[in-house]
């Protein structure tokens, strides 16, 4: 009895995850992140943009909206260096004594 249950576990544990991968197909959370989809009427401005669902608002590296509109430039961030600890002698100096 044992072992009939051991194998149905087993052909349980093989058969789950062949036929998620057979019948998993792709399937999308917004129809804009579908490629075939991009050039359709629905995932192009500014019918998207009311829902910010544009392929470009869905994807990483999209523009953070809070920022502004899109066409914005990104804020730039000024970094200055600090100075050197110590200038260079022209002969034989040596900064770290």
């Amino acid at each position: 009895m044992s072992d009939r249950k051991l194998f149905l576990m087993l052909l349980v544990l093989i058969a789950a995850p062949l036929c998620l991968a057979i019948f998993g197909g792709d399937r999308f959370r917004y129809p804009c992140q579908d490629p075939n989809n991009w050039d359709k009427d629905f995932c192009k401005l500014p019918q998207c943009d009311v829902t910010r669902t544009c392929p470009e608002h869905i994807f990483k590296g999209q523009r953070d909206p809070r920022l502004g509109p899109d066409n914005a430039p990104p804020p730039t961030i000024n970094i200055s260096r600090p100075a050197p600890a110590c200038t260079p002698a022209p002969q034989g100096a040596n900064c770290a004594k």
